[in-house]
């Protein structure tokens, strides 16, 4: 074994320690824990790896490089695919993925792969959902998406792929997690959409290149769409649906759970109504997610947001100037016009009075036009749901 390896060869070496037969995600961790480098795990004798908690079948596997034949083919598919490789020790690697319990040791990513830095967000749902499941969740999916949230799904059928075109509507962002391989179709009716998907968000999954979608693949698949983001939300499902399995991964792995109340005489409504009940927030509008996030991805998505306003053209230093600020409220609809005359630097105003004072508006349309001033620097949240305007 060479002392030092490419970067293609470190590469073959994480997709061979992925394929050796039986080790499975939970001990290939702890190998890497054990050895640091897949190389280093290559390069151990029978008893070494046995002293690291796998049996003999699997550490003579291991020290023969059985799997390093098919770990060729799989480069020659993800170079022919534009695919890449996103190990566990890679800077790239989800930073909340990799805090739980058994954190895929390779995760194999078609686009976009900055979206893996980036505030993410799952939303989980029925395959077979209602005419209010599909509504709830395009309009959910795509204020969140607004908001700048990368929007986390399974690219199923129903909710999922509303979630996923939701957010490539508004030019939002939006990561597909697979239950099979990355260049395999699933199910076949998406195929445009995957394509969609690939060039301007993200297509990631643990599975090598080519794996079918089988059934037992796709309980796996959710602890990454629970895992990775800073909360799941659950739009529709049945009360042992797959979707409740995501939600008690994610409350396994300390992430906020929403989910959308219902009917309570429809059976697609007792995963979400249940949860709430267990102590998930209900969701009527983006703003309760935002709300219950935590306070440093908050600042994150209004520190993106000033971002994108000054990628748009304006200066940093004029956005506190006259100029500058008739320059922002020039891009602002006339819900935010109104709010800003309202809001006041030196007394908060409540939501509601807000509501009540701006006849025309729903409560929607305003808080969406809050959120937009106060990623803009023009508005300031305080507890209660209170604002102020910013000096």
């Amino acid at each position: 074994m060479p002392v030092q390896v490419t970067g293609r060869e470190e590469e073959l070496h994480w997709i061979a320690l992925t394929l050796v037969p039986g080790l499975g995600t939970r001990n290939a961790g702890k190998l890497i824990s054990r050895f640091r480098t897949p190389q280093a795990v290559f390069r151990a004798s029978r008893t070494e790896l046995e002293g690291a908690g796998v049996s003999g079948a699997v550490a003579q596997s291991i020290a023969s490089g059985c799997s390093f034949e098919d770990a060729v083919v799989q480069q020659e598919k993800m170079l022919q695919t534009g695919t890449v490789v996103v190990a566990l020790n890679d800077p790239r690697y989800p930073p909340q993925l990799r805090e739980i319990y058994d954190p895929p040791v390779v995760l194999f990513a078609r686009g976009r792969v900055d979206l893996l830095q980036m505030a993410l967000f799952g939303i989980v749902g029925t395959r077979r959902p209602t005419p209010y499941g599909l509504a709830a969740t395009e309009r959910l999916a795509a204020d969140l998406a607004r908001a700048g949230l990368v929007i986390v799904s399974g690219m199923a059928r129903g909710i999922d792929t509303t979630a996923h075109k939701a957010a490539l509507a508004v030019q939002g962002d939006t990561v597909a997690v697979l239950g099979c391989g990355v260049d395999v179709v699933y199910p076949v009716e998406n195929r445009n959409l995957a394509a969609e998907i690939a060039a301007k968000g993200l297509i990631l999954s643990e599975f090598p290149m080519g794996a079918t979608a089988f059934p037992q693949n796709f309980p796996i698949r959710n602890r990454i769409i629970s895992g990775m983001g800073v909360g799941l939300l659950v739009a529709e499902g049945a009360q042992y649906s797959g979707s409740a399995i995501t939600a008690r991964l994610a409350i396994d792995q300390g992430r906020e759970v929403f989910a959308v109340p219902g009917n309570i005489t429809s059976k697609m409504s007792w995963g979400p109504n249940l949860l709430i009940k267990q102590g998930a927030k209900l969701v009527q509008d983006w703003n309760d997610v935002i709300v219950d996030l935590p306070p440093e991805v908050r600042r994150r998505l209004v520190d993106e947001g000033k971002k994108r306003l000054l990628n748009q053209g304006v200066q940093d230093g004029d956005a506190t100037s006259g100029e500058g600020q008739a320059s922002l409220l020039a891009n602002q609809n006339e819900a935010a016009r109104r709010l800003l005359e309202k809001l006041r630097p030196d007394a908060s105003t409540h939501l509601d009075t807000l509501v009540e004072q701006l006849e025309g508006f729903t409560p929607s349309e305003l808080i969406a036009a809050l959120f937009e001033l106060e990623m803009n620097g023009l508005v300031k949240q305080l507890p209660g749901k209170n604002f102020v305007k910013v000096w």
